[in-house]
């Protein structure tokens, strides 16, 4: 399984570069000129997990398969893009496509790198992306409640329930409250994803800093507005991870541990996104493969079988379940099973980060 994060920000900030680093590729162009980014460029990268290779080697599997992210930059939005300033239609539109949104920001002053808005100021430059995409939602509101109206005529249930929650959208997008800061029901909730808002999906921010983050100012200015939309940043130097694209991954990750950056830009979007979209891993393991899954957090058995195969929730019966802890220190399933850590779930039960599951389904 894979989730898919867009990366977004005003031209020419790094997006491209990143994007690059990241993913390991040179296959977005990356100029020091506005919009040299057309089509959106989609690379996927594995979700590196140390537990993989220790089941993997206990259950002789022949292989393993991580969970993946695909990761899709996307141009720079500018002020108008809702309007469809800079060919900005197209833009959001390829942002609904995506689970969450990664918002790169300059975090660096250097008079040979141009700025679309002239000078270097990450909170103006936040802003301006975001409106622009409440702008869009705004406009995509307002068009599906023409639409609706004419079915609460005839008093269609769902066609209410739908006027009301979208009611409820338009009149938090017009103080500038985004989709994803609102108070559902659970009823709303269920609908919502069929109006394919853009505000209502999580947000992780990428200050793009020098190579030593010597503009701290502008990084913290950065950190503050995270922490008030309840979401974090990730400091990203795109020089210095372009540079070290030739580095293996052991070698890029200690060196920008001891740099002061905390690892890889890619390990600190994962272990975030992963935080962000509320996400836990579970496994599957066998002589033919060892692998990883991914569910949200406080799902139940049936759901997470779901992520295998549709019909695995559809047909579920029970589940064997061991922790990875007890699967490593059993030395693999048998030995669990002898130790009594091998337990039989039913369909309420609440899947675990680190869970090795087996399901069992009807036909």
């Amino acid at each position: 399984m894979s989730f898919k994060c867009g990366i977004i920000g005003m031209p020419n900030v790094g997006k491209s570069t990143i994007f690059n680093a990241i993913t390991n590729t040179s296959q977005a162009q990356a100029a020091n000129y506005p919009f040299c980014t057309i089509e959106p460029n989609t690379g996927r990268v594995a979700v590196a997990d140390e537990r993989l290779i220790k089941l993997k080697n206990i259950a002789s599997s022949q292989r393993i398969i991580p969970c993946f992210i695909d990761i899709v930059d996307i141009a720079g939005l500018v002020r108008g893009a809702s309007k469809g300033e800079g060919l900005g239609n197209q833009f959001l539109a390829n942002i609904r496509e995506v689970d969450s949104i990664l918002h790169v920001v300059r975090a660096f002053n250097d008079e040979d790198v141009t700025h679309v808005e002239n000078s270097v100021d990450p909170i103006r430059d936040i802003e301006i992306i975001e409106t622009e995409l409440l702008l869009a939602d705004l406009a995509t509101v307002e068009k599906r409640l023409l639409s609706v109206a004419k079915k609460t005529k005839t008093n269609d249930k769902q066609a209410i329930l739908e006027e009301e929650t979208l009611q409820k959208i338009l009149e938090a997008l017009n103080i500038g409250k985004m989709v994803k800061f609102i108070d559902f029901t659970s009823e709303q909730k269920n609908i919502l994803s069929s109006f394919h808002l853009l505000t209502v999906k999580p947000v992780l921010y990428i200050a793009n800093v020098n190579e030593n983050n010597s503009d701290k100012e502008l990084f913290n200015k950065i950190k503050n507005y995270a922490q008030s939309k309840e979401s974090k940043v990730v400091p990203i130097s795109a020089k210095l991870e372009s540079e070290m694209m030739e580095f293996d991954e052991n070698e890029k990750n200690q060196f920008l541990v001891e740099s002061g950056f905390g690892g890889t830009g890619l390990g600190q979007i994962i272990i975030n996104g992963y935080a962000l979209l509320g996400l836990i891993t579970f496994f599957t393991v066998g002589e033919q493969e060892a692998r990883a899954w991914s569910v949200a957090k406080n799902s139940a058995a049936p759901v997470a079988a779901g992520v295998i195969h549709s019909d695995f929730e559809k047909h579920f019966i029970k589940a064997e379940v061991i922790s990875y802890e007890d699967f490593i220190a059993c030395n693999g399933l048998s030995g669990a099973r002898e130790a009594g850590k091998l337990r039989i779930e039913g369909k309420d039960y609440i899947v675990k980060d680190g869970d090795i599951i087996n399901f069992k389904t009807g036909a």
